[in-house]
């Protein structure tokens, strides 16, 4: 009977510490998703471990002129010189007055191949959490944008605030490729590239209000002649000169194909760049690259609305040589001469961003609307102003990426929606929304429109429209 009750004592002491055993499995199984912890501000911030490829201290970073306010510069980490960026300020958080010697707290990073470091007040430690445990993000989780959290969750009686570092560092059109297109936009494309049957009757987008008289049997054939071959000049416009047709677009392009097929020798389709270059030849705005006449630079300043904030901010995305950022400059001082002018010129030609800053001021212009906002030189030639000089930041930048800018009074992004995909096309028009103050103004160029469903109230001068949020 005692063996009996021993051997069922040691059954029952294998069975607890086979429980046990099992139950630690158990437990370590719901640990499916780790995340390196931080602060920023005083509250708790994780990022996937997956994206950190180590955790450093450093200082004494090398500055490069020209780039974003958040960029502190380039580090040398064991031969490899990567981007150093501080995440306070990418997220507007106010920072102390930076000491050269002092070593900061840096999370390498890897996104999307691209090697990085971001400066946080904090490095805390490495928690894991169950993935079905993260919760979707909310506005009072966190100080920064919902766009940039991919979720919280709650470890220990502490909650972090989870960001989404590919949504915040990659390429846009990368992202939005897995995103669902907008319902304008999607059905456009849909419409853009299906095939026509030659029976199908179809409107044209801008054709003469005299076709509309016209019976439906004589008016159906050129017009979905027309519509079908959009196509082959999309192609044509996207392959030879990086011109995206979309609903910003459309309008002209179906215009000017109308014109170009009604001139001696032209055909429906495009046979080469240099005819694709002609047909593009009446679409770039007033002045693309010159110097703007006095009429044009009166337009812009009637179409400019009343402001009296002290600072007036501009993005000026697609700033070419630099030409038009200063003429813009120029009207914005006489449309608001007692507010600080900042305008952020981007573009994504590293030898015309890196030249504007040193661009010279021809004789022919000296005399012109420009001439109160130069100065003269002791060699006797001219030169801007350092009042207009100040008020221009040029950046090498892809406005298809991510814009860190603060909220903005005047977007002047000229032909710039066309030449790009449809997608970040998109995207940027929806970033022109979130960014603009409620009396600001979008312009962009004279051939190009803002698609009805973003509901912009517009107001024009001449061949200039300013849009502005209802």
């Amino acid at each position: 009977m005692e063996a009996i009750n021993l051997e069922n004592t040691e059954m029952t002491t294998a069975e607890k510490l086979l429980a046990e055993t099992d139950a630690k499995k158990e437990a370590a199984s719901f640990i499916d998703f780790k995340m390196v912890s931080f602060s920023l501000a005083g509250k708790d911030y994780a990022i996937d471990i997956m994206h950190v490829k180590e955790i450093a201290k450093a200082g004494r970073f090398t500055y490069v002129p020209n780039t974003l306010p958040f960029v502190l510069g380039v580090y040398n980490l064991r031969g490899e010189i990567i981007p150093i960026l501080d995440l306070r300020l990418f997220f507007n958080i106010e920072v102390e007055e930076r000491d050269d010697d002092k070593l900061e707290n840096l999370l390498i990073l890897n996104v999307d191949d691209q090697i990085f470091g971001l400066v946080v007040d904090k490095i805390d430690k490495v928690v894991g959490v169950q993935k079905s445990t993260i919760q979707p993000p909310h506005p009072l989780f966190g100080d920064i944008n919902i766009k940039y959290i991919s979720g919280v969750v709650e470890c220990n009686n502490r909650l972090y605030v989870l960001l989404d570092v590919e949504r915040i560092f990659t390429a846009k059109e990368k992202l939005e490729s897995q995103d669902k297109e907008s319902s304008e936009f999607a059905a456009f494309a849909q419409k853009a590239t299906m095939p026509i049957p030659a029976q199908t009757k179809a409107p044209s987008v801008g054709a003469p209000a005299a076709n509309a008289a016209a019976p439906v049997e004589k008016k159906a054939a050129p017009v979905v002649e027309q519509t079908a071959d959009i196509k082959f000049i999309a192609d044509s416009l996207r392959n030879d000169k990086g011109f995206y047709l979309s609903p910003v677009n459309e309008g002209w392009v179906q215009r000017r194909l109308t014109e170009w097929t009604k001139e001696p020798g032209n055909k429906s389709q495009l046979q080469n760049a240099d005819e694709t270059e002609k047909f593009l030849s009446t679409f770039w705005s007033s002045y693309t690259g010159s110097w703007w006449s006095k009429e044009y630079a009166d337009n812009l300043y009637k179409l400019l609305p009343e402001n009296s904030a002290k600072q007036i901010v501009v993005w000026n995305p697609g700033c070419g040589t630099g030409v038009e950022s200063y003429c813009l400059a120029c009207v914005l001082k006489k449309r608001y001469p007692d507010a600080k002018i900042r305008i952020y010129a981007q573009d994504i030609d590293l030898l015309n961003v890196s030249n504007a800053s040193l661009l010279a001021v021809p004789a022919q212009i000296t005399s012109s609307w420009i001439e109160p906002y130069l100065s003269k030189k002791a060699n006797g030639d001219y030169t801007f102003s350092q009042e207009i000089k100040d008020s221009l930041m040029f950046e090498y930048h892809d406005c298809k990426n991510t814009n860190v800018l603060p909220m903005i009074d005047v977007i002047f992004a000229r032909d710039v929606l066309s030449v790009i995909d449809q997608k970040s096309q998109e995207t940027i028009i929806e970033e022109f929304i979130e960014k603009m103050k409620g009396n600001g103004v979008a312009i962009i160029g004279e051939n190009e429109s803002m698609p009805a469903s973003y509901r912009f109230s517009e107001k024009s001068v001449d061949s200039l429209v300013g849009y502005s949020k209802e």
